[in-house]
């Protein structure tokens, strides 16, 4: 299929830009590739410790290097919502793994925890560094060279892009994501949104906002609305990583648990036993990254994944930059709408055609390359069809070709918004990241004096106090990787949606991140370089006025070049984030950490 000349030039020149590290990322493989079945390279010592737990029917099996093996990596727990529904995967993969003649066996846990859990709390520190600890910890659990094939299980914010980080350094075996579904359509998202304005506002009680909250995340599975988590399951839909269609099934359901089986089966068939080797670094090229980002913008996804996708590429030898997210965005229109970019949630787009009629009109208008590999082997056509249970078996049909609501779910030719989400922002401070597809058109230009803040509590303080009744911009600095881990910063959204609906003109400036719930307020993230390297965001005073053009992708201070020039960089005392709930174990992370325009990866 014929792309777009700025798709197909944007992916020339990553694939130019990328050429010494990609090549040298297959060397690797192929090496790797061919050493053959790996148990082969076990000592008798080391293959009875490695399957001395198993029964007698799959010791027999993995005593030999002819019946392949697949490690389930697992981010199970039963506190994560999204997360739960694993408890019950590994058994039902290893029973439809020895129906298909192989065996299966959990190779290793990986940490698992929940921004929701953790939004305004000291422990938010941890969670973008958790990406690189799961990288970690799951290379740790394929580091026994047992398996021949690999079963990723997770979902949420930082969990599958460190998964996907393993499963590129590991390259050499295949690899597929099991996803496990969200849950069951609850409060919607907006009267939930409502109600958070309410509280903020003093309106109503922390009773009502608990039991608004507990009516929107109410059950097993993965919240509803379209953040991290769930630009996640597109992700890897759209790259080729899931199975078709399998991204936003409800979890406890029949045909949920048919694609589980049918994950394992496909794992087998693609090993280097079988006649359709498809290893994960392969699978993952250049072209399925620029798929990744046109899915990303054509959907309105998560900002987090500006720096996810970085990293996730990085770990096969891609080097994928900022411009090229904002020159995609500049192309491929929006065809989704789903909360915080519209009033449904993914059930509702899932209901609508979801990914696989997405898919289809992408490929249809000339968005994505349809010549990648995915796990089915067919290239990305395959990932047009949608998953149905036919007398009890697994069948892949055509989706249709119309959408089952066209205000969620829309042709390419009559696009919700002629471009993406996400713009490239650039101006005398540095170069920051915007999501601007639910921001209304007439505020997404902003002149207003700065207030500056070092925490987001002070934020939540002063509006309390009645300090912000006013236009302006707020500075929110020394947030970034390096100052204290880069924690997502939503706990002074609720107050600014409140003054803007006063009629204020109010926008956002940080170093920090704010993920894909970034919402309805103006705001330049992520931005580089960061405060705490002397970024000169740290300069910035009270009373400056700042112009943030979204629209044309600029932000600047508005004052004499020289006077900021010789201004003195902010120094707040940042040793409170050193010590607490485990943050002492990662002084060498925040140390290490590179830039959020390099992924903000300390591995």
């Amino acid at each position: 299929m014929h792309v777009k000349k700025t798709i197909e030039a944007v992916t020339k020149r990553i694939i130019e830009r990328s050429k010494p590290g990609r090549e040298a990322y297959l060397a690797q493989l192929d090496y790797h590739a061919g050493k053959g079945p790996h148990r082969s390279a076990l000592s008798c010592s080391n293959l009875a410790h490695g399957f001395a737990a198993c029964g007698t029917g799959d010791k027999a099996a993995l005593a030999g290097d002819i019946v392949p093996n697949i490690g389930i990596i697992t981010a199970y727990n039963d506190m994560l919502s999204a997360h739960q529904p694993y408890k019950d995967y590994p058994e039902q993969i290893k029973e439809a793994a020895r129906q298909a003649g192989g065996v299966a066996q959990v190779a290793g846990g990986v940490p698992a925890m929940c921004d929701g859990v953790t939004q305004g709390q000291t422990s938010m520190e941890l969670s973008l560094f958790s990406r690189d600890v799961i990288a970690m910890s799951a290379a740790v659990g394929l580091s026994h060279n047992m398996f021949d094939a690999a079963l990723f299980l997770g979902i949420c914010d930082k969990i599958v892009p460190g998964l996907v980080i393993a499963a590129l350094t590991y390259g050499h075996i295949p690899a597929i994501f099991v996803p496990a579904g969200p849950m069951p359509s609850g409060m919607p998202n907006d009267e939930k949104a409502r109600t958070r304005q309410l509280y903020a506002e003093g309106k109503v009680d922390r009773a009502a906002l608990l039991a608004a909250e507990s009516a929107s995340y109410h059950s097993p599975g993965t919240c509803t609305f379209y953040g991290t988590a769930n630009s996640n399951q597109m992700l890897m839909e759209i790259m080729g990583l899931h199975l078709p269609g399998s991204s936003f099934i409800n979890p406890g359901t029949p045909l949920r648990d048919a694609l589980t089986a049918e994950a394992a089966k496909r794992a087998l068939a693609i090993t280097a036993l079988g006649n359709e080797f498809l290893p994960a670094g392969r699978v993952i090229d250049e072209k399925s990254i620029v798929n990744g980002v046109v899915g990303l913008h054509a959907t309105g996804g998560s900002t987090n994944h500006t720096l996810h996708l970085v990293a996730m590429a990085k770990a096969a030898g891609i080097t994928l930059t900022l411009e090229d997210f904002s020159d995609l965005s500049d192309t491929v229109p929006l065809l989704a709408r789903v909360y915080p970019n519209g009033l449904a949630d993914v059930n509702h787009f899932h209901a609508a055609g979801g990914m696989p009629f997405l898919i289809r009109e992408l490929i249809d208008g000339g968005y994505l390359h349809a010549d990648v590999k995915t796990v089915m082997g067919e290239g990305l056509a395959s990932h047009t069809k949608e998953p149905k249970l036919n007398n009890g078996e697994l069948v892949f049909e055509d989706s249709p070709k119309m959408s089952g609501n066209d205000k969620i779910l829309t042709k390419h030719s009559k696009p919700f918004a002629a471009t993406g989400g996400l713009k490239m922002i650039r101006g005398n401070i540095g170069t920051a990241v915007s999501k601007i597809s639910a921001v209304k058109e007439d505020r997404r230009v902003i002149e207003a004096p700065a207030i500056v803040f070092h925490d987001q509590h002070e934020i939540l303080d002063a509006f309390k106090a009645g300090q912000l009744e006013k236009d302006f911009v707020a500075v929110l600095r020394f947030q970034g990787p390096k100052a204290n881990g880069m924690p997502e910063l939503h706990k002074m959204v609720p107050p600014l949606g409140v003054l803007q609906d006063r009629g204020f003109k109010v926008a956002l400036i940080t170093d920090g991140r704010m993920s894909g719930a970034s919402g309805k307020i103006l705001s330049a993230i992520h931005l580089s370089p960061e405060a705490c390297e002397g970024g000169l965001i740290g300069k910035i005073k009270d009373g400056d006025i700042i112009r943030l053009d979204a629209s044309n992708g600029t932000l600047d201070v508005l004052i004499d070049a020289t006077e900021f020039t010789n201004r003195e960089n902010a120094q707040p005392d940042l040793s409170a984030n050193e010590t607490g709930l485990g943050r002492e174990l990662f002084a060498n992370f925040r140390r290490n950490v590179t830039s959020s325009l390099d992924g903000a990866s300390a591995i």
